[in-house]
């Protein structure tokens, strides 16, 4: 490990930095005063470009002698220039943030962002209307929910069923989401505690290719960014079918004084109730409380200080099989097992503190602490197993995590080329506590204990990423990062089969990532990449120690070919075409407390993301995506991958107008897909719209949002599953399913002051 982080500060000392700073500046936001970092910063004439950091500070090093003025360029703003001159004195610059305009929007040549001008255009345009629109902004992502909003979304991305995250990795504020080794199933990524209103930006890339992100980053990532400020104090209530009920408060702890030192502080917080549509009534409540500290504390210094506190609990209509529908014994919305359902909670407590040196360079030190508690009882087979007591489990662990992020960023110069550098080591720790998978009845009956016991996960991953921009238009970016697992696994359980016998088990395992990525930038309209890197997910803890590290961390191979480009002002495209190799796709499952096997798997497809403005008043957005994906090693016709999405698309019309109303059409469609490895069972698609409709004043808002206009029968979420019902004499292997919303309308109604 030593010797690692020896080569990764040797790489980093040989970067050469002889150079002249000739300009330097900070960038800010006029309303809050606080950093805009992300905003591109153009030389001209020279047309030469750097990215705002954290801290909203920039730097131009070399010999720019025939230069007159400093462009700023970023999405929500207006673009401003400043002259040269200016920069003698103006230190700190303010920009003014005004509605977004596709025809402002331009791509920009850092290397790696080429999603940054789609992902910021839609979050500003589109906003985030309830908790599972926080997935849904991410373009090509399909969500799927089977316990009614009770637990973590089912994901869908490039030809995977990623289950609850294990194939995509998600972020807030930098503080992981996925949960290593957890009771539900490996990757478990519950991100109800993020209040959507809170939200400021979703930063996105698809595929393995970033050094700084590892575990399950295999189909890409997201990083879910709140803000640092709050423009007003907002009050909103809303009410809607099923008995639907949501109260939000977001207010300003800190007076007008403060904004002027840049500091900010405000507390978030939202009560939600809904029974759903469910025949067994969910019961669903969920309580968040969110607070966040951001400020200046010295000339170089910033410091983000966060807290988080998110409960809920619910009971589950559960999934139902097709043929209990067909017969009558329960109707389309009703249940088998009336007591699943649940409960959890979760802490968090985030501390960042962003320095920039003199020369430009930026240091990032991450603190974080979070401590979760689930509990959740299904029954995914019935009467299967047990005949008499049925086949319900609980699946129940309490975690303390904790982590470090670290990072260094250095731009230096060799020649004409600019070599950007980072530099940085994560390291989390996991440890659970009485993590349980039992066989129960009627929710509080345990019956039979099938693994109970506490684990212990440490990761350490250093990582570097260079990028070399041989000019305005040619870049290369390589990384690569280490990730070295350390896992213990305390079995408290005699009777776990899988184990000799109660005791302490340990394994270790560790794996290398390289990342090769190639990208062209033709203008401010155009641009073209080439991305290639090596990922992988890790598995529980529990079959780890089991197989003695043997295949924990299968390798993921991957690569992008596509393009952004503006072929008008008033419209912007990303496509690609893409290609992934996944060396096993198996994982721990905590629904029976096994492993789940499958061999090397091939998929390849497309990407196409399309925006298009034709006034200041419409946006239009369609998302296409296409995967083909099959299992390596098994023969043909039996080598589908089960519930793999095949086609799928979202897509919209948004609606803006100066006199305040504004609303959207928004539909998503999943094609049919393999149910089961050779395609004798399908998992049936469908195709749902929705709508929101709002009248904006600056002191009020007006709200309708209706989900599924058009009143479609739909199944959200779909399993081959083989279940015997009360009474069967045998078994019968067929599709179980959740049923998805049907019509529901909810009204709303905020009040904004300051």
């Amino acid at each position: 490990m030593y010797k690692i982080f020896k080569i990764i500060i040797a790489l980093f000392l040989s970067v050469p930095a002889i150079c002249q700073v000739m300009i330097k500046g900070n960038i800010v936001d006029s309303k809050n005063n606080l950093p805009v970092e992300g905003a591109t910063i153009t030389l001209l004439p020279a047309n030469v470009s750097v990215i705002t950091d954290a801290n909203g500070g920039f730097t131009f090093k070399g010999k720019y002698e025939n230069s007159t003025s400093v462009m700023v360029n970023t999405i929500g703003y207006a673009i401003e220039t400043f002259a040269v001159a200016d920069f003698k004195t103006l230190i700190k610059i303010a920009i003014t943030q005004k509605q977004i305009e596709l025809q402002d929007v331009t791509v920009i040549a850092n290397a790696g962002d080429q999603y940054k001008p789609i992902s910021r255009t839609d979050i500003a345009m589109r906003g985030v209307n309830n908790s599972q629109e926080v997935l849904r902004i991410i373009p090509g992502i399909v969500i799927g929910q089977h316990q009614g909003g009770g637990k973590a979304e089912q994901i869908f991305l490039r030809g995977f069923d990623a289950d609850h995250g294990t194939d995509f990795r998600l972020d807030e504020d930098g503080m992981p989401i996925n949960m290593v080794s957890h009771a539900h199933g490996q990757g478990f990524a519950d991100s109800h505690f993020i209040i959507p209103e809170t939200i400021e930006t979703v930063d996105f890339k698809k595929g393995p290719y970033t050094a700084s992100k590892g575990d399950f980053a295999t189909t890409g990532f997201v990083d879910f960014n709140t803000k640092n400020a709050l423009t007003n104090n907002t009050i909103k209530l809303e009410a809607g079918m099923f008995n639907t009920y949501r109260a939000l408060g977001m207010f300003n702890l800190l007076n007008a004084k403060a904004k002027d030192k840049q500091q900010s502080w405000y507390v978030a917080s939202e009560y939600r109730y809904s029974d759903a549509y469910f025949d067994n009534p969910q019961h669903f409540k969920r309580f968040n409380l969110f607070t966040k500290y951001n400020g200046k504390i010295s000339e170089h210094n910033y410091l983000s200080l966060s807290a988080t506190t998110f409960w809920s609990k619910w009971d589950a209509s559960g999934q139902i099989p097709d043929r209990a529908v067909d017969n009558g014994l329960i109707g389309f919305y009703g249940a088998i097992d009336p007591f699943e359902g649940g409960v959890t909670y979760r802490t968090n407590v985030n501390a960042l503190l962003t320095t920039s040196l003199n020369n430009g360079d930026l240091i990032k030190n991450q603190l974080y602490y979070s401590n979760t508690h689930f509990d959740l009882h299904t029954n995914f087979t019935f009467f299967l197993v047990d005949t008499i007591n049925g086949d319900e489990i609980r699946q129940k662990e309490a975690r303390d995590l904790m982590g470090y992020n670290g990072s260094y960023n250095h731009v230096g110069y060799a020649g004409g080329t600019k070599i950007t550098t980072e530099a940085g080591i994560n390291v989390r720790s996991d440890m659970t506590h009485n993590s349980e998978l039992s066989h129960t009845v009627d929710r509080y009956t345990v019956l039979n204990p099938i693994k109970l016991g506490d684990i212990t996960e440490l990761s350490i991953s250093p990582y570097i990423s260079e990028t070399f921009a041989f000019n305005q238009h040619f870049s290369i970016n390589a990384g690569l990062r280490f990730d070295q697992f350390y896992n213990k696994y305390n079995n408290k359980l005699a009777a776990d089969s899988t184990l000799p016998g109660i005791g302490i088990y340990k394994a270790n395992n560790n794996t290398l990532s390289p990342k090769l990525n190639f990208y062209y930038h033709v203008n401010d309209k155009a641009q073209f990449y080439l991305t290639t890197g090596k990922g992988y997910h890790s598995n529980d803890t529990r079959e780890v120690v089991v197989k003695n590290g043997y295949k924990s961390l299968p390798s993921c191979y991957s690569a992008d070919l596509g393009t952004v480009f503006k072929p008008t002002k008033k419209v912007i495209i990303n496509a690609a075409i893409w290609y992934i190799y996944l060396q096993q796709e198996f994982v721990y499952s905590g629904d029976g407390g096994f492993v789940e096997f499958s061999s090397k798997t091939r998929r390849v497809g497309f990407d196409f993301t399309g925006r298009y403005q034709p006034i200041k008043s419409l946006y239009f957005d369609v998302d296409v995506n296409y995967a083909h994906g099959r299992s390596i090693e098994d023969p043909k016709g039996e080598n589908y991958i089960p519930l793999a999405p095949v086609w799928t698309s979202t897509g919209g019309v948004t609606y803006t107008n100066k006199n305040g109303l504004n609303g959207s059409l928004r539909y998503r469609y999943v094609g049919d897909r393999a149910g089961n490895e050779d395609y004798s069972l399908t998992a049936v698609g469908y195709f749902i719209t929705d709508a929101v409709l709002n009248y904006t004043k600056p002191k009020y808002e007006i709200g309708l949002v209706v989900n599924n206009i058009f009143n479609t029968k739909w199944k959200e979420t779909q399993f081959d599953t083989e279940t015997r019902l009360k009474g069967e004499a045998q078994p019968v292997d067929e599709i179980c399913f959740t049923p998805g919303t049907p019509f529901a309308a909810k009204l709303s109604f905020s009040y904004f002051f300051r």
